[in-house]
């Protein structure tokens, strides 16, 4: 089970775990580098975000909070960042996405998540190991498990590409109204990823640019690395939205095809069936008709050589006008 709260600390040169978090290490000059990692945050727990970092009140709302779009926002001493993991649960068709909740500090971060992100555990079990993941600094570690979560886009992206190639393949291949459903569930699965890749590269390409203290120069060549694969993958989703238009429009084009085709079949037949139902009324009622067929069986057999006749004919006219 993940800990609800966990504290990393690197001094002297050494990085550890500790049980508790002391708020003399949170001062700029106390030359500690502190990572709180909060998963799944109870309310009591959840009060050390206001109590001893005292971030604002509208920013620790958001962090406890389920979803939120990504975004980035500057405080006093610190940067709010709100980011996105994404799992394709291709048995529900849906992307689940997890998002995750940075506070970025001179010598502290500080992450928010629900539980279930891959990156912050890799990071998490990393850092005891490791002591150069803490010892480059808060920035640097923000960094790792940024770009951890947008590699793991990767794999996922790849599947919703893969179903989008099937679905496609059954459109034109072995097309039926079932499909629709299909259609529309990788639709909503897309929308989902541009929800999350648009924004998310926005906020990645300000920490590119350096807009805030914590990054530096080094870092800022990082986050540019990064925030161009969210290009790419920005780009990706655009161009799966559009094929799922044109897949839809062909999709619904087909199956007009095949009610204009079924329709045209039923009014044949209709049209072919009223002479024919003519010929048989008229001599079906219970009056006298001229002779014009002979008495006796051979009149059944005149009527109905006649009835093919007048059929053949007109099939033959439509065959002509190409109209079946």
């Amino acid at each position: 089970m993940v800990p609800m709260m966990t504290v990393f600390v690197h001094e002297s040169g050494r990085t550890r775990q500790t049980d508790a978090l002391d708020p003399a290490w949170l001062r700029p000059d106390s030359g500690v580098i502190v990572w709180l990692d909060l998963a799944a945050p109870a309310p009591a727990p959840a009060r050390v975000l206001s109590e001893v970092f005292h971030f604002h009140e509208l920013a620790v709302e958001d962090a406890l909070s389920e979803v939120h779009h990504p975004k980035i926002e500057a405080y006093d001493g610190y940067v709010y960042l709100i980011l996105h993991g994404i799992d394709f649960e291709e048995a529900q068709h849906r992307f689940a996405t997890h998002d995750v909740d940075f506070f970025l500090g001179v010598n502290y971060l500080v992450t928010v998540h629900d539980g279930t992100s891959r990156s912050v555990a890799r990071m998490r079990d990393v850092c005891p190991r490791n002591d150069l993941v803490l010892a480059e600094g808060p920035a640097a570690l923000l960094y790792r498990i940024v770009d951890t979560m947008v590699d793991n886009y990767r794999p996922e992206v790849d599947r919703l590409e893969d179903q989008l190639d099937r679905v496609e393949e059954e459109v034109f291949e072995h097309p039926r109204a079932e499909l629709m459903r299909k259609i529309l569930a990788l639709k909503r699965d897309v929308a989902s990823l541009r929800r999350v890749t648009l924004p998310q590269r926005d906020a990645v390409g300000r920490l590119a640019r350096r807009e805030f203290p914590f990054v530096g120069e080094s870092l800022a060549y990082r986050f540019r690395d990064v925030h161009d694969h969210l290009v790419s993958l920005a780009d990706e989703a655009t161009n799966f939205q559009d094929r799922i238009t044109s897949l839809l429009d062909a999709h619904l084009a087909n199956q007009s095809n095949q009610l204009s085709h079924t329709m045209r079949v039923l009014t044949v037949i209709a049209t072919i069936f009223m002479p024919l139902t003519l010929l048989t009324g008229m001599f079906g009622m219970n009056v006298e008709l001229p002779a014009f067929v002979s008495d006796g069986r051979a009149g059944f057999w005149e009527i109905g050589a006649g009835m093919l006749v007048v059929s053949g004919v007109m099939l033959w006219v439509f065959r002509t006008r190409h109209w079946i």
